[in-house]
Order: C-alpha cells, then sequence, then structure tokens
C-alpha cells in the first residue's frame, strides 16, 4: 500500500520473510555470547584472562572488516540494485559455527584458545556479510518513521524466536549439568542447520520487500576509509552508535555470565535454561508495547526507560542468593523486557540517521553499526572474564570440580550485576546527546 507521500506500508508477509533472517542471526549472537566463554574455562581448560583475549581479540578484525562489507554492499546496490550476493555468501555461517565447537579432541589451553579464535573470526566475517546487507534493507525501501520501527518489530519478535530457542536448547544439547566436546559438537551441528534454513528464507524475504518498496537507487559515493570518516563525522550517528556500543557490551556481559552465576552463585546449573527464559521471552509479550510506547513519545524516550530499567535490574542480581530466586528470576525478566526494547529501538533510529544523512552510504553505516554490536559482543564476555580473574576464578576441564574462593563468588555476582548497572548509565548518558529523533518525528507527523 503507498500512501500519498509515496511511502509505503508494507505487507505482512514479505515483513516476516524479512524477519526470518533474524532467527539464523539469533543462534550466532546468542550461543557463542552465552557458551563460548564457559566452553573455554569449563570444558577446555583455558585460564579465564586468555578466555577473554580469545573473545576479544578477533573482534579487532571486525572494526576494519565490517565497514569494507558495508562498502562492498553500497558497491553492490549501485551496481545491481541490490545486496543479494553478499547474503549469500553470509549463508556460510553455519561451517563455521560448528567448527567453533568442533575442538580437535588433543586440544586444549592455549592451542584450544587458537583454535576458536580463529574460527572466531571466520564467523564473524561472514556473519558480516550477511548482516551488514540485512540491515541496510529498511534504508533502501521507501518507509517513514514509525514504518522503520515496524519492521524491526517483525525483525525483533523472531529475533526473539531464535533467541529464546537457541538459549534454551543450546546447553541442554551440551549434555546439560556434565557439558562434552561432543555435546558441544552436536549442538552446533543442529543448531547450524537450523540457521542455515533461516538466513535462506531471509534472502527471499528481502527480495519481496524490495519489489514491493524499493526506493530508487542513489549513486555510490565514495567508498573506503573517506566513507567511514564521513560517517563518523556524523554526529547524531556518532553518539547513537557509541550509546549501542555500551549497550550491546552491557548485554553481551551478562549473558556471558549466566552460567556462571547458575551454577556458582545459585547452585544449580541446569538454572541457566531458566535465567535464559526469564530474558529473553519477555520480549514476545513487550515488543508490541515498546512499538506502541515509541509511537507515543518517541524512540529515544522509550529507549531512555528501557536503559533505565535494565540498569534497576542488574543492582537486583547483585545482591545473589539472599534475595531469593523469585525475586532474582522476576530481576532477570525485567532485564528481558528492557532488552526489548533495546533491540528494536536502536535498529529502528539507525535508518532515520541514514535517511538524514542520503542513503549511498547505508552499507557503510550499517557496516560500522555491525563492527559495534560485534565489539561489544567481545566486551562484554571480556569484562566478565577479567572480573572472574580478579577474583581467583580457577578454570577447569570438562569432568573436573574445583571449589571457588569467596573472592570467586564475589566476582561472579558483582560481574553479573554491579559491572552491567554501571555500563548501561554511561549508556544513559551517551544517549542523551542524540537529538535527531525529535526532528524525525516532527517531520513524520507533518509528511501525515
Amino acid at each position: 500500500m503507498t500512501g500519498l507521500d509515496g511511502e509505503v506500508t508494507l505487507r505482512r508477509g514479505p515483513l516476516f520473510g524479512f524477519a526470518a533472517g533474524s532467527l539464523g542471526m539469533g543462534v550466532w549472537v546468542t550461543v557463542p555470547g552465552l557458551l563460548l566463554l564457559y566452553f573455554l574455562t569449563d570444558v577446555l581448560a583455558v585460564a579465564p584472562w586468555l578466555a577473554g583475549l580469545t573473545l576479544l581479540l578477533p573482534k579487532i578484525a571486525d572494526v576494519v572488516l565490517h565497514p569494507w562489507v558495508g562498502h562492498r554492499s553500497d558497491v553492490e546496490q549501485a551496481r545491481r540494485g541490490h545486496r543479494r550476493r553478499l547474503l549469500l555468501a553470509g549463508c556460510l555461517l553455519p561451517l563455521a559455527f560448528a567448527g567453533l565447537f568442533a575442538v580437535p579432541g588433543g586440544l586444549t589451553g592455549a592451542a584450544a584458545a587458537g583454535w576458536v579464535a580463529l574460527l572466531f573470526i571466520a564467523g564473524n566475517l561472514l556473519f558480516a556479510a550477511y548482516q551488514v546487507p540485512y540491515l541496510a534493507t529498511p534504508a533502501d525501501l521507501r518507509i517513514g518513521y514509525h514504518e522503520r520501527t515496524r519492521l524491526m518489530a517483525f525483525r525483533m519478535m523472531v529475533l526473539t524466536v531464535g533467541i529464546l530457542l537457541s538459549g534454551l536448547l543450546a546447553p541442554l544439547l551440551t549434555g546439560g549439568d556434565t557439558p562434552t566436546r561432543g555435546g558441544y559438537l552436536r549442538m552446533a551441528l543442529l543448531l547450524g542447520a537450523g540457521t542455515l534454513a533461516a538466513m535462506l528464507v531471509g534472502v527471499g524475504g528481502i527480495d519481496r520487500l524490495r519489489r514491493a518498496a524499493a526506493a530508487p537507487a542513489a549513486a555510490h559515493a565514495t567508498g573506503g576509509w573517506p566513507a567511514l570518516a564521513a560517517s563518523l563525522r556524523d554526529r547524531q550517528f556518532r553518539w547513537l552508535v557509541a550509546a549501542y556500543l555500551a549497550m550491546s557490551t552491557t548485554t553481551h556481559l551478562v549473558l556471558a555470565g549466566v552460567p556462571y552465576y547458575a551454577r556458582y552463585e545459585l547452585g544449580r546449573p541446569k538454572l541457566t535454561t531458566v535465567l535464559v527464559a526469564a530474558f529473553v521471552a519477555p520480549a514476545l509479550l513487550v515488543t508490541p508495547a515498546w512499538l506502541a510506547v515509541a509511537r507515543r513519545v518517541g524512540k529515544q524516550r522509550a529507549l531512555l526507560a528501557g536503559q533505565l530499567a535494565f540498569a534497576a535490574g542488574a543492582l537486583v542480581l547483585a545482591v545473589g542468593r539472599p534475595a531469593g530466586l523469585p525475586v532474582l528470576i522476576t530481576a532477570v525478566a525485567v532485564l528481558g523486557t528492557a532488552f526489548a526494547g533495546m533491540q528494536l529501538l536502536p535498529f529502528s533510529m539507525l535508518p532515520d540517521v541514514i535517511r538524514a544523512a542520503g542513503a549511498a552510504r547505508a552499507g557503510t553505516y550499517t557496516g560500522v553499526w555491525t563492527a559495534t554490536e560485534a565489539t561489544g559482543g567481545a566486551l562484554g564476555p571480556y569484562a566478565y572474564a577479567l572480573c572472574l580473574a580478579a577474583g581467583g576464578f580457577v578454570a577447569s576441564a570438562a569432568g573436573e570440580t574445583v571449589t571457588q574462593s569467596p573472592a570467586a563468588h564475589a566476582a561472579i555476582r558483582y560481574g553479573f550485576g554491579l559491572l552491567p548497572a554501571a555500563v548501561m548509565l554511561v549508556a544513559v548518558l551517551m544517549q542523551r546527546r542524540y537529538t535527531l529523533d525529535r526532528v524525525a518525528r516532527a517531520e513524520s507527523a507533518a509528511a501525515h
């Protein structure tokens, strides 16, 4: 359906097809973030400081590779009118995902960390090849301020299903309370197959959206470092992406801490699935509510409310076991409710920034964005690993039982609660410097 201003209201079929791509993306975002640090320290006997570096150092490549992928995506869009070739290349991601957990049996410690680091680099590059052009799609379409939020709401609903299913299934498939190397590989193969199917459906969904609402292709501007520098000179984008870095770091920190909190603070490893469900499941219910709130008060105000709620919930988790299990699970559910808003709203604000700057560099902008997301995905587990190392946490191999010191238990608890609250408050301060939302809302109201 096309409005008087030329903007299109998207039909649900193509929306769900597009959103299906996030089902596969949810597996890659969730499973390494949830299990990889624990896999390194408690299955492969990698020291916490080295395990943290194993997850952090590969992200240095992302800072360069993601904007480059974005540039290539813009070139494809200008020359061919679509970004399909990169999307299809990214569909090789499940191979790297399986390899990440297929560590040869004789490798432990530093050698195992090296294997994981190499496969992590390959996986992150393939993730970028899919995610960058995928997230550029809203800026390629003739849709307005609120329709971009609606498109991202569909994405968020399906992404939540991917995060929830993979977050619940992955710990069970690895062996539950007694995970093994074979269990981790079985998990990676099964979830990798589902990831491939979802990604291919997503490519078809993007094709349908483009046929229904493609905006005229803009001539591609200068790429490479000049394009990257131009995007970072954009004040609105700079503050938005800085705030999102803090948000991504915080949510991945919490995700990495879940297995440790369940096993060592709550004393029940199987509670990992309960905590993951409490963190992710609320998004299935509250995403429409976040969409309604954004329509009423604007995306930025809604996002600020979500950030403050996340910080409050994290402070409750810092209390730990004395607060009682029902209270702690409720606090995790508050984090999950806020997480839903922090996935929906920044991702719908990004195309607002791109459209305000001109869509010719949409790929470069989304390349920087996904590099930021990947960096946060590494900084979060790294920060938690540093907390473990500072508390004297002792790494172990699969099947070994170790007794952690009181300092290690405190590090597990405070790294899961106090540190996320502090980093999220930094995100709030950065987000307040973003001012485009008021302008974009006013323009949307004037157009309608």
